[in-house]
């Protein structure tokens, strides 16, 4: 939460799908880029500050540059998770494309270009979502 911190906002309203959000998502948009043009690691040296693991399972990143990170810092303890829905699915959740947020990297910069260890399919089926999350969890066992 540093750029709210930085800023005044309310971080927990900054989670949520609430108006609130939007009204500043360009500009968080816009400072996060600013941060990770002057220092591509920045973001991710926060989040696993004071942190040891033996797998780390990195899913939501933005960038390409993060996966990097993630992988040049910590190798093959690294498992990339991509969690995929369609779009009728994400407009049941009330999601609307905003152009320049939607299409900007932040959102979609890792479209292309990356080879996920795990793909998850988010649809809405209880089932299939729990199966797939098993598997990723017993594969995740057998490395500790």
């Amino acid at each position: 939460p540093l750029s709210p911190q930085e800023h005044g906002l309310d971080f927990q309203r900054l989670l949520d799908a609430s108006a609130y959000k939007e009204t500043y998502r360009q500009d968080m948009i816009r400072w996060g880029e600013e941060k990770r043009r002057a220092d591509p690691g920045f973001f991710c040296r926060t989040v696993v500050e004071g942190a040891v693991q033996p797998v780390w399972v990195v899913s939501d990143t933005r960038r390409l540059s993060d996966v990097e990170w993630f992988r040049d810092v910590y190798g093959d303890a690294v498992q990339t998770v991509r969690v995929v829905a369609t779009e009728e699915t994400r407009k049941r959740r009330n999601w609307v494309f905003i152009t320049g947020v939607d299409d900007a990297e932040s959102e979609c910069g890792l479209d292309q270009g990356v080879a996920f260890d795990w793909v998850i399919t988010n649809d809405g089926d209880e089932l299939s979502l729990d199966e797939q999350l098993e598997t990723l969890l017993r594969s995740l066992r057998g490395q500790l």
